[in-house]
């Protein structure tokens, strides 16, 4: 995996996935990738993971809650304001938990992270936005 930080969109999986999202009409990407995270059995795998931090991304933004790293990416607002996707409390809900998969045990992207330096840091990013999904 291509990845230059520890924010959100800051790897290749990220870009190919916003890519991807802008050329779509909804919000089925988004349920697809929270999905993966949520009905991985044991393990969730690093490219799902990925995706499913993106997706969450998307979410708050949707919601109104959006972080800075989703003020800053390019297209995303501009996506938004023509989808305008109707984000309920179930999804919602789904991006927190698969963000809380995703930073507890059996995650490989957390575990590629704790292979770094930058562990603290990438759990404080995501803690960020899981909190941007509050109720």
């Amino acid at each position: 995996m291509g990845t230059w930080g520890i924010g959100s969109f800051e790897n290749d999986d990220a870009g190919d996935f916003m890519i991807d999202l802008l050329d779509s009409g909804d919000l089925s990407l988004v349920r697809e990738v929270l999905d993966n995270v949520l009905t991985s059995t044991e393990y969730v795998e690093a490219p799902d993971a990925t995706l499913a931090i993106v997706a969450a991304e998307i979410v708050a933004a949707a919601r109104g809650r959006p972080t800075f790293a989703a003020q800053r990416e390019e297209g995303l607002a501009d996506w938004l304001a023509r989808i305008q996707p109707t984000i309920d409390a179930d999804l919602a809900t789904q991006a927190r938990d698969a963000l809380t998969r995703i930073l507890a045990d059996h995650s490989e992207l957390r575990e590629l992270w704790e292979e770094t330096d930058d562990l603290h840091d990438w759990q404080a990013v995501v803690t960020e936005l899981r909190s941007h999904l509050d109720p």
